[in-house]
């Protein structure tokens, strides 16, 4: 987010105001854009190209757009905003979301800020000229929307928002100022709305995370979109356990944030395993649909997950800030339910249920769809089996153990049409885990518990020491909901 370490400009300059341009210089620099070929033309597909003329543009920023062949009116679109020291390209080569925008048929707009706004290229998420409805960034980004949807027929309903660290705290802020316009967002490594109002507070934010009740964390987004009333964007969180760049509490905060913002409460309806160890939390709304997920990618620095290779859950190449571990790309638009956008195929399966569970095994069904020769069974992202019922279970399960399912139509071509929430199997027995990690993160995942400055472990209520950032434990949970310190080793 201010990676001053990969940058030779000094942290405190890595914000400054940027310079206000002279008509004159204001007209060169139209002069050679046109030169250059930079104007509002017809866009060419399948390609990233810049649009010159989207609106105003008070915040200075620059418009790329990625539109598929033949894509139809009433697509979703997305937009993509790169991390700091990043740009529109970066991110466009390196973030896998073009994949999908073919594969599942929605525009992606990828807005771009310079070294002009900010010495390290960041979007100025901590200033208030810029994260202030209808002013400077935010409503430029805004302005591109608009852009999207009377140029492409993008369809006003499915309009979402991602981003990585700077880029992920914008993404924040744009969504607390307009919540009439995105059904959804992700924020990848960024930081709360409504953390910062100025350079300093933002470095605190960044570094050292600030910890409010979901009610006041609520309550930043309820003023910054003006008192809107809802619907709400559905949220989607993700943050490696090892990012010192920006403290891995600040997914705490925003989970608060946006399940408040919700009515909802901070336990997760659900949890489940991912690939590249990573966990997904799942916060319902009332009416048991996912309103905000929680992606935490153990061991993961600061960046965006990908996960280079052809299978339709990867996506991506690595470089400066793009980590293999999980195509965050691919599970965010599966959140949104772009997957089920672009798929022309059958639909998704009704009525899909857990039927029952052993120490090893998981037993599901579902209603049938018609023109199925085929159901591809998915654990955890992964397909296990393709059978010809309405009815399946899973075999050599690991005991105590919660997995993710859903299930596929696939029609007599070969193609799998869309897939249904998942639905979370448990199997029985409890299976004996450890979990290393600081205090603050241990209360957070559920497994302690503070009282009065102190840490104490759920269940046996050992004394952890310090509620903070630094003193670190290792857990084991025992049996259901009830841990031991085992620092000296886990047996399990």
């Amino acid at each position: 987010m201010n990676p001053a370490s990969s940058s030779p400009v000094p942290r405190r300059s890595a914000h400054l105001p940027r310079p206000r341009h002279t008509s004159a210089m204001v007209l060169v620099m139209s002069l050679i854009a046109v030169v250059l070929g930079f104007s509002p033309a017809p866009a060419q597909a399948a390609s990233l190209q810049q649009v010159t003329s989207f609106g105003s543009n008070p915040g200075n920023l620059q418009m790329f757009q990625y539109i598929p062949d033949n894509l139809p009116s009433g697509a979703p679109l997305v937009v993509a905003l790169h991390g700091c020291t990043q740009s529109a390209d970066d991110y466009y080569s390196h973030s896998g979301w073009p994949k999908y925008a073919d594969m599942y048929g929605f525009a992606l707009v990828f807005p771009q800020t310079t070294s002009s706004n900010n010495a390290n290229s960041c979007f100025n998420w901590y200033q208030s000229s810029d994260y202030t409805r209808g002013q400077g960034e935010a409503l430029s980004v805004k302005q591109m929307v608009d852009y999207a949807k009377s140029r492409y027929g993008s369809d006003p309903s499915h309009v979402y928002i991602t981003g990585l660290s700077g880029g992920g705290a914008m993404t924040s802020v744009v969504l607390a100022d307009y919540p009439d316009v995105f059904a959804g967002g992700a924020i990848d490594s960024g930081i709360p709305a409504g953390c910062a109002t100025d350079l300093s507070s933002g470095l605190t934010c960044e570094y050292g995370a600030v910890d409010k009740t979901p009610q006041k964390w609520g309550d930043a987004v309820r003023s910054a979109s003006g008192n809107w009333g809802g619907p709400w964007p559905r949220v989607a969180i993700w943050q490696g356990t090892a990012d010192s760049t920006v403290n891995p509490a600040n997914a705490t905060e925003e989970r608060d944030q946006w399940t408040n913002i919700w009515g909802i409460g901070q336990a997760p309806s659900s949890t489940m395993n991912l690939p590249g160890g990573t966990t997904q939390a799942v916060y319902n709304d009332a009416g048991d649909k996912p309103a905000v997920e929680t992606f935490t990618v153990s061991g993961m620095a600061h960046g965006l997950a990908v996960s280079p290779g052809s299978g339709t859950d990867q996506c991506g190449s690595t470089g400066t800030y793009y980590l293999n571990y999980i195509c965050s790309s691919y599970w965010t638009a599966k959140f949104w339910g772009l997957d089920a956008s672009g798929t022309g195929g059958l639909p998704a399966p009704a009525d899909l249920a857990v039927t029952g569970t052993t120490d090893t095994t998981a037993s599901l069904s579902w209603s049938s769809v018609s023109g199925a020769a085929l159901y591809n069974v998915y654990r955890d992202g992964g397909k296990v089996a393709s059978v010809s019922g309405t009815s399946y279970t899973d075999k050599g399960l690991n005991t105590g153990t919660t997995y993710a399912y859903t299930v596929a139509a696939v029609d007599a071509a070969g193609k799998a049409g869309a897939q249904p929430s998942a639905v979370s199997a448990t199997t029985t027995g409890h299976r004996s885990q450890c979990f290393t990690d600081n205090n603050y993160n241990q209360v957070a995942a559920g497994r302690a518990h503070q009282s009065l400055g102190n840490v104490y472990a759920n269940g046996s209520n050992q004394n952890m020491g310090l509620y903070n950032l630094y003193t670190t434990h290792t857990l084991e949970e025992t049996s259901s909901g009830y841990y031991v310190i085992a620092d000296a080793g886990c047996p399990s």
